[in-house]
């Protein structure tokens, strides 16, 4: 881990820092290194992080790491990916999610690329989320890939816009885009926004409007040029960021004041928000 810092990239009273939206700082990559990742986030103005659940049993993982460093938050959940094809209790969602620290259900959602045969449990899956998520008042973290009109669908069924959230990792069509946000959901870019062959996805971020821009780096995963191949970390955010301002014509301040904000706002993070790293 030797991401270098880009000249005034460090957080100021006059540039707020970026937050990792989501990443999987309880993965396996990131044992015994939790102090190199976090003196890597400071020295890249990288200032809060969001670590996803994507299974129960690696639950209390996630939830050590936002009860051990006050700039880290959690969510609880079950990915649509995950194997184990047991039921989804939503009371038990709601339940976990009474943690202070547990900011968001998720992370959830369907996805079809590697799911072969009857997909109705995945469908159930994250309908229960949803319904969870309305239960404790806590907004969703949405993963889809190859299922964007089952997403859609489920997410106006379920109600998903009384809670609302985000589309993480988006690599969707500015159609999913607009349905997204036409139902209170905020649109995640990571790293992909980085590659030359993104140029679809790049028109997205332009579009996007500004008060529904989060960044990410879905951690471990999907690092950005200029570190593309490696493994991913929080402090690579600011790549993100700034290929997002890039393509917008916007300051880095500005791209980064908009998108901490609506994370603060969206996850309701504000009186738990910490300032050290």
């Amino acid at each position: 881990m030797n991401a270098k810092a880009s000249p005034g990239s460090p957080a100021t009273e006059d540039f707020p820092g970026w937050v990792d939206s989501h990443c999987h700082l309880d993965f396996p990559e990131f044992d015994g290194k939790m102090d190199e990742v976090r003196k890597e986030m400071r020295a890249n103005g990288v200032t809060h992080a969001l670590c996803i659940s994507v299974h129960l049993t690696g639950f209390p993982k996630v939830l050590a790491l936002a009860e051990a460093y006050d700039n880290f938050f959690a969510t609880v959940g079950v990915h649509p990916d995950h194997g184990d094809r047991t039921e989804v209790d939503p009371a038990r969602l709601v339940e976990l999610a009474r943690h202070p620290r547990i900011v968001a259900i998720g992370e959830t959602g369907l996805d079809y690329y590697r799911v072969s045969g009857d997909s109705a449990w995945q469908r159930e899956r994250f309908r229960a989320h949803i319904r969870a998520a309305r239960e404790c008042g806590k907004p969703l973290v949405i993963h889809t890939r190859q299922a964007a009109e089952d997403t859609l669908a489920i997410m106006r069924e379920e109600g998903a816009a009384e809670v609302g959230g985000v589309m993480h990792c988006f690599t969707e069509s500015r159609a999913m885009a607009e349905a997204a946000i036409a139902l209170g959901f905020h649109i995640s870019f990571s790293g992909i926004v980085t590659f030359k062959n993104a140029g679809a996805l790049k028109d997205v971020a332009r579009w996007v409007p500004l008060e529904r821009l989060l960044v990410e780096t879905d951690s471990p995963y999907l690092a950005p040029v200029p570190h593309r191949g490696e493994s991913n970390r929080p402090a690579l955010v600011r790549h993100v960021g700034e290929e997002v301002a890039r393509l917008r014509g916007i300051s880095l301040e500005e791209l980064a004041r908009a998108t901490t904000g609506n994370f603060f706002s969206l996850f309701d993070a504000g009186e738990k928000e910490g300032r050290r790293i």
